[in-house]
């Protein structure tokens, strides 16, 4: 199994200030996330920190896009912003990446899919806010970069619990294991 880890990665993805604040009134959402971050550091199983922002100016958002162009007239989310920075509940280590997304995938724009070749990684163990939208991005961008997948229910989070439930039951199965953080913690000794 050991040999198996070294070819897995877990991406922490969108638990930057400004997504997470909005689940701030439950601090034991995050719990899952730091559970399996810890576990992946003890198994030498790379974390990488993916999160989303933008340059001043905001240049990398296209006028067409809904999402993100209410973020450009609004303002924040830049990459110097406090909202863009990793939560300090799952702070990375000196040798951990923190990678930067301009999009809802975690392979849109960054440099992640380098690093994961470059380390022969073909695993993915999936973890984020939102289950909506940058865990169901990356996980069909990494299948269709035929990636092996493993989404860790209880460490992704959704402002609408059905879509959360539906992603997690119907859809996600499709492409990747959906594992609880302790069922994968399991798997790895």
């Amino acid at each position: 199994m050991q040999n198996q880890n070294k070819n897995t990665a877990l991406l922490v993805m969108d638990l930057q200030n400004g997504i997470v604040s909005r689940f701030a009134g439950n601090a034991e959402v995050l719990h899952p996330f730091q559970k399996a971050v810890e576990a992946a550091r003890q198994n030498n199983i790379p974390v990488i920190f993916v999160r989303v922002g933008f340059s001043e100016g905001y240049l990398e958002v296209s006028p067409q896009n809904k999402a993100f162009l209410a973020i450009s007239k609004n303002g924040g989310m830049t990459l110097s912003d406090s909202s863009t920075q990793i939560h300090e509940s799952v702070q990375p280590k000196a040798n951990e990446p923190v990678i930067t997304k301009y999009r809802f995938s975690a392979f849109a724009g960054s440099n992640l899919e380098v690093i994961l070749r470059s380390q022969q990684i073909n695993t993915l163990v999936l973890s984020g806010i939102a289950t909506s939208g940058v865990v169901l991005s990356t996980l069909r961008e990494a299948a269709d970069k035929d990636f092996s997948i493993t989404v860790l229910s209880d460490a992704c989070l959704d402002a609408d619990s059905e879509v959360h439930r539906v992603l997690m039951e119907k859809v996600f199965p499709r492409q990747a294991d959906v594992q609880t953080v302790d069922t994968w913690i399991g798997t790895l000794h």
